[in-house]
C-alpha cells in the first residue's frame, strides 16, 4: 500500500509539473525572446538563452509609440469598468439572492442569456448608438457597453445565497438598512469572490483588443492591446524581439496582480460558505 501511495504521489507530481510546464513555457519563451537579439530570434534551431541580454528592446518598444498614452488609458478604462461594474452587480446579485418579487427568475434567466451574446454580434447598434451620442474615439465608449455584467452577477448571486438568513434577520433587528446589510455583512462575507472576480474582469478588460480596435480612431484613446499590434507595423513585422518586449510589458501588470491575489482565488474555488 505504501509503494502504491508513492506511486500515486509521484505520478501526481508528474502530473502537475507537465501542467505547470505546459502553460509556462509561452510566457517564458515570450521573456527570453524580448532579452534577444534580432539574429537570435531567427536563427534555427532556436537558442534556448540569449547570449547577451538586450534589455534595449524594452526601450525600444516603449519608444516605437505613445505607449504612455496607451498606458495610462488601458488603467483608466481597465479601473473605471471595475468600479462601475461593482456597482452595478454588487446591488443586483443581492436582489436576486436575497428578494422574491414577481419575475425574477425571469429577469435573472434574461440576465444569463446575455453571456451567450458575444460583443462582436452587438457591436453595430451599440456603435451606431455611441456615434449619435458623439463618444467615437473616447474612453467613455470603451467603458459604457461594460458598465454591469451577467457573469459578475451570477458568481455574487451564488455566494449572496449561501449567507444564513438568520444573519440578516438579525441585522435587519439592529435596525440596519439594507445598504449597511449589503456593504457590512455580504460584501466582507463574498470578498474573496469579489476579488476574483476583479481579477477576471480586470484582465478581460486589459487584454481587449476588439472593442477599442472598433471604437477608436487615434491614439489619443488607444489601449496598449492596440499599441501592441500597431508595434508589428511600426517594426516592419520581423522585429521579434521587440514585438515581446512589448507584450512583455502588456502582460507584467496581469501578472503582478494575479500573484497579489492568488491566495484570495484560492480561497474563493475552495470555501465560499459562512463559518
Amino acid at each position: 500500500m505504501k509503494s502504491v501511495s508513492l506511486l500515486l504521489r509521484g505520478a501526481n507530481t508528474l502530473g502537475l509539473v507537465i501542467l505547470v510546464a505546459i502553460f509556462a513555457t509561452p510566457f517564458l519563451w515570450m521573456i527570453v525572446t524580448s532579452l534577444k537579439t534580432l539574429p537570435e530570434t531567427i536563427v534555427f534551431p532556436p537558442t534556448l538563452l540569449p547570449e547577451n541580454f538586450v534589455w534595449g528592446n524594452f526601450l525600444t518598444a516603449w519608444n516605437s509609440g505613445p505607449f504612455l498614452r496607451y498606458l495610462v488609458n488601458s488603467l483608466i478604462v481597465s479601473i473605471s469598468i471595475l468600479v462601475l461594474q461593482f456597482f452595478t452587480i454588487i446591488p443586483a446579485a443581492y436582489a436576486f439572492a436575497r428578494y422574491r418579487f414577481k419575475g425574477d427568475n425571469v429577469l435573472f434567466g434574461l440576465t444569463m442569456v446575455t453571456l451567450m451574446i458575444p460583443p462582436q454580434l452587438i457591436f453595430l447598434p451599440v456603435y451606431l448608438l455611441l456615434s449619435t451620442w458623439g463618444l467615437i474615439d473616447t474612453r467613455l465608449a470603451l467603458i459604457l457597453p461594460f458598465m454591469a455584467t451577467a457573469f459578475g452577477i451570477f458568481l455574487l448571486r451564488q455566494t449572496f445565497k449561501q449567507v444564513p438568513e438568520e444573519l440578516l434577520e438579525a441585522a435587519r433587528l439592529d435596525q440596519a438598512s439594507e445598504w449597511k446589510i449589503i456593504f457590512k455583512i455580504m460584501v466582507p462575507i463574498a470578498k474573496p469572490m469579489i476579488i476574483t472576480f476583479a481579477l477576471f474582469s480586470f484582465i478581460s478588460t486589459w487584454n481587449d483588443y476588439f472593442w477599442p480596435l472598433v471604437m477608436t480612431t487615434s491614439d489619443v484613446s488607444r489601449t496598449l492591446p492596440i499599441g501592441i499590434a500597431r508595434l508589428r507595423d511600426a517594426e516592419g513585422g520581423v522585429a521579434w524581439n521587440v514585438m515581446m518586449a512589448g507584450n512583455v510589458i502588456l502582460v507584467a501588470p496581469i501578472l503582478f496582480i494575479f500573484f497579489f491575489a492568488q491566495r484570495h482565488i484560492i480561497r474563493a474555488f475552495v470555501y465560499t460558505g459562512v463559518k
